[in-house]
């Protein structure tokens, strides 16, 4: 599935501005607060973090804050009208020093082995377009020995993460799964 082509397409656009009034609505906020969710997957001060599918941005100005100027974060989607949006919310925000915004694929992210703390998958697995055997092995390969990925929801990708070999499950907490990768012989 071609999904950048699809979101050129009339439906695609309508599609995606629907998606951006419900992510950004303040029912989600008040339910979901990005930075009770930042906590439990374990950001905090100086990490350097790569964000799957930052789609509107509700994590990416939370999580920039959270990790701040000794730390950076790689807001990564697939989408060319994600990344204008969250580029321009992350330049509003004063976190262009922290906050990397780029159009990437998660199954190829380009970024270097073992460079990152922590990985976030929030409400981007399962999709049809990210293979689950594919994503498990590059988020192991830019992750540091220890390094986290934290995922939410999990209901329907649990076993999947842990069948990979890659990961061992440590921790569930408001609903995100924390997962450590496991280093291969």
């Amino acid at each position: 599935m071609d999904t950048e082509k699809l979101g050129k397409t009339p439906f695609g656009k309508l599609f995606i501005r629907v998606m951006a009034v419900i992510m950004e609505s303040r029912l989600r906020y008040m339910f979901f607060g990005p930075e009770r969710i930042l906590e439990s997957a374990g950001i905090r001060q100086g990490m350097k973090v790569l964000e799957v599918g930052c789609g509107t941005g509700f994590f990416t100005i939370p999580a920039g804050k959270m990790i701040g100027k000794e730390g950076s974060l790689t807001a990564m989607d697939m989408l060319p009208i994600s990344v204008e949006t969250v580029a321009d919310k992350v330049r509003r925000a004063d976190l262009s020093d922290v906050v990397q915004v780029v159009k990437g694929d998660a199954l190829d992210t380009k970024l270097e082995n073992e460079s990152l703390d922590e990985v976030i998958l929030f409400g981007v697995i399962p999709a049809p377009m990210l293979p689950m055997e594919k994503l498990m092995e590059e988020m192991h390969r830019i992750l540091r020995a220890g390094g986290m990925m934290a995922v939410w929801p999990t209901s329907w990708v649990h076993q999947g993460i842990v069948q990979s070999g890659n990961f061992r499950y440590v921790n569930r907490r408001n609903g995100v799964s924390n997962y450590q990768r496991v280093d291969k012989i």
